[in-house]
């Protein structure tokens, strides 16, 4: 009798942890990727500060925050069951998209900007980097969902 309780208890024990475990489709939180995404959103902050002065005296500046942004997609492309993360830091590594790589790749055409547009592009840039420290650091469905969306994934 005990052992037929105990062979239950095992099974059904076992199979909760293979079910649970199948359904885990997101990467589990990752110190470094939510502290240099961190990084990367004050760095964002300062260079985009700076677009009213030329792109060229700011070269050095905007070529170093470029490889960290470099390295922070590599860095995401290669986590397991990450999808989203990385989909969101190629989106804002992407000079097509409306986001840093988009701003500093304005930047370069015009030479300068003006302090309205930097205002109102940084406020678009911030809010897409906070969705995706949310997303890091609570792993939640709300933060997925916010992150898909703006995606146009489901």
């Amino acid at each position: 009798m005990k052992t037929r309780f105990y062979a239950t208890y095992v099974s059904a024990l076992a199979f909760l942890l293979l079910t649970s475990c199948a359904s885990l489709r997101t990467a589990a939180f990752d110190q470094y990727s939510y502290q240099k995404g961190t990084e990367i959103k004050v760095d964002a902050q300062r260079i985009m500060d700076k677009a009213t002065m030329s792109y060229e005296s700011q070269l050095e500046a905007i070529e170093n925050f470029q490889a960290e942004l470099d390295k922070m997609v590599e860095y995401e492309k290669n986590k397991p069951d990450n999808q989203i993360s990385y989909a969101m830091w190629k989106m804002m590594a992407n000079p097509e998209k409306n986001f840093i790589a988009g701003f500093l790749k304005r930047w370069k055409d015009q030479g300068t900007l003006s302090s309205f547009f930097i205002t109102e592009a940084k406020g678009q840039v911030v809010e897409a980097l906070d969705m995706i420290l949310q997303y890091e650091g609570k792993k939640d469905p709300a933060a997925e969902k916010r992150l898909k969306t703006m995606l146009g994934i489901q």
